[in-house]
Parts: structure tokens; C-alpha cells; sequence
């Protein structure tokens, strides 16, 4: 087994030191327009975090029980050296790409991701603000296993994926050069991603590379300011309701659903799914009543925020 190191967690201190840079930034030369800390959501923010680790060591015996027979039953193997580390990296990112992507569409996995939008500030914490309910996310990296990356260096590589994503979660950064725009993953792409505006929901799904978008259609610029959040915001700062409050809403909408089909759309659909004539029905949105992320992208029209 190859020893690599875990990324993440040397990391951790980086992080740190990033984000008290980026608070004192925000303190010693605010910016009116920019979303800022907020001290309760960024204290929400890094409690998901830590509770990310601690659930996500769990998840791993999962992952690591599955890719240990997917690799063992396959007849290949791809050798840990200087050239197809880079490819290795490149073929994660799109994996990754992909299950994101999925994490939008598909509301059981929505539940999952939601977490990560759920905040209305957008800032070096927010990239803390990590989903403990992670056990569908390794399903998408077996195709990788199957064709003989070892586990330990697919996890190194998506260790990698996930520390280059946490500089992107910032105000901070205005544009980066043009050609590294058009390459990478970057703040202006990763603000899309995180806003609210009908033009930009389900945005700009790439890790390090924003290629992915250019190729498959899913790519915005960022033009107006981004309203961050969720169509239908939480009001909560309690962990424990941020990790779970979408497993919640399914299960009431499975409880109350009038058919065996409608209960498999409330699971499988988008994230706003409605039964009837199997489309979402637009709404207007108000301060009061917000517009479901699903309704939003049918009509059109970008959300009043709630709250801020």
C-alpha cells in the first residue's frame, strides 16, 4: 500500500491562518457589497467541519470495504509514479465533477450537499461547512478503482481536490489572471456556484478545473453580485439541523405522498420535484415565503432573500 500522507489534515493549520487573514482583511478594509462573517454562522461553518471529520473517518470503512474488492476483482493496475499521478489527479477531478453535479440534481444526494450551501455568507468558513451524510459521494470514483488506482492514492487525490477548494470560498479575490480563469476553478467561478440568482443555480460544479463546465454546458461568469444561501433558507445555526434538515423534509414529503411513484420522485427528482404533471410549479417568491431552488430555475426569477 502506498504511504501518502492525509493531506487535509496537515492542512488544517493553513486553514487557520487563512481565515484570520481573511477576517482582519474584511475588519481593516470592509466591503459594503461582500456577504462578511457573521460570528454565529462561521462558528456553525467550523463545527461542521470538525464533525465532517469525525463522520467522515466513519464513512471510510464503507469506501475502504468496497474499493478493497472493486480492486482486488480487477485485473488492472496503474503504478504510483511521476506521469500518471497528474492523470490520476485530472481523472478524479472529472469524477468529482460528475458527482457533484449529481449532488444538485438528485435530491437523496441533494440532502447530502445541501449542507455546504447553506450558509448566506461566503468566506473562508463556509469551505468548512462540510456534509457529514457522505456515504453516496465514493460511489462515483469506483469506475477509477476498476481500473487499478490503488484506494490510498485515490483518497490522496481527492485529499488534494478538496484542499485546492478552499481558497476559492472567498470575497477576498476579485479575478484571477484570464488564462487561469479559463483553466481552474477560481473565487469568481466558485461565487456563481454558491448563489442563489436563477441565472446562476446550478452552476460551476469544478473542483480544480472549471474545463469540465466549459465542456458539458454547466458554465457561468459571474456578472451581478451573487445572492449566496439556499432559494429556501434555514433558519439555523444548530449543527445537528444543518447535517440533516433535507433527510427531514424528505421524510415528511415520503410520509404524505399519495403514491408509490410520487415517493420515488420526492427521493430521485430534483430538489424541488413537484407530482404535478412531473414539473416543478412555478411561484413568486416572497421574503416571507421563498421559492424552492426547482421552482426558481423554472420561472425564472431570482429570489428574494431572507433575512439579510
Amino acid at each position: 500500500m502506498p504511504n501518502l500522507p492525509d493531506v487535509v489534515v496537515w492542512s488544517i493549520p493553513a486553514f487557520v491562518l487563512l481565515t484570520v487573514v481573511e477576517i482582519i482583511s474584511v475588519r481593516l478594509r470592509p466591503d459594503e457589497e461582500d456577504a462578511g462573517y457573521d460570528a454565529k454562522d462561521a462558528a456553525a461553518s467550523v463545527s461542521m467541519g470538525l464533525g465532517s471529520l469525525f463522520f467522515g473517518f466513519l464513512w471510510k470503512f464503507q469506501d475502504v470495504a468496497i474499493y478493497g474488492v472493486v480492486y482486488e476483482l480487477t485485473p488492472f493496475r496503474v503504478p504510483l509514479v511521476w506521469w500518471t499521478l497528474p492523470l490520476m489527479l485530472i481523472a478524479q477531478d472529472f469524477f468529482s465533477y460528475w458527482s457533484h453535479r449529481s449532488h444538485h440534481v438528485i435530491r437523496i444526494l441533494w440532502a447530502c450537499h445541501v449542507v455546504h450551501h447553506s450558509s448566506r455568507k461566503f468566506n473562508l468558513t463556509t469551505a468548512l461547512r462540510q456534509p457529514w451524510m457522505t456515504f453516496t459521494v465514493g460511489f462515483f470514483f469506483l469506475p477509477m478503482v476498476a481500473a487499478g488506482v490503488h484506494p490510498a492514492v485515490l483518497a490522496f487525490c481527492s485529499s488534494l481536490n478538496l484542499v485546492y477548494q478552499f481558497w476559492v470560498h472567498t470575497e477576498r479575490i476579485d479575478k484571477m489572471p484570464r488564462w487561469f480563469e479559463f483553466i481552474f476553478n477560481t473565487p469568481s467561478h466558485h461565487r456563481v456556484h454558491h448563489a442563489s440568482q436563477g441565472s446562476y443555480l446550478d452552476r460551476n460544479y469544478g473542483g480544480v478545473l472549471i474545463v469540465w463546465d466549459r465542456l458539458f454546458g454547466t458554465f457561468v461568469a459571474e456578472t451581478e453580485r451573487p445572492v449566496y444561501g439556499l432559494t429556501k433558507n434555514i433558519r439555523t445555526y444548530n449543527p445537528l439541523r444543518v447535517a440533516t434538515h433535507e433527510y427531514v423534509a424528505i421524510a415528511k414529503d415520503i410520509k404524505t405522498a399519495n403514491s408509490w411513484s410520487e415517493r420515488a420522485g420526492r427521493l430521485f427528482r430534483g430538489p424541488g420535484w413537484s407530482p404535478q404533471d412531473g414539473t416543478p410549479v412555478p411561484v413568486v417568491s416572497t421574503a416571507k415565503e421563498p421559492a424552492t431552488r426547482e421552482t426558481v430555475a423554472a420561472s425564472g426569477e431570482a429570489p428574494v432573500p431572507s433575512g439579510s
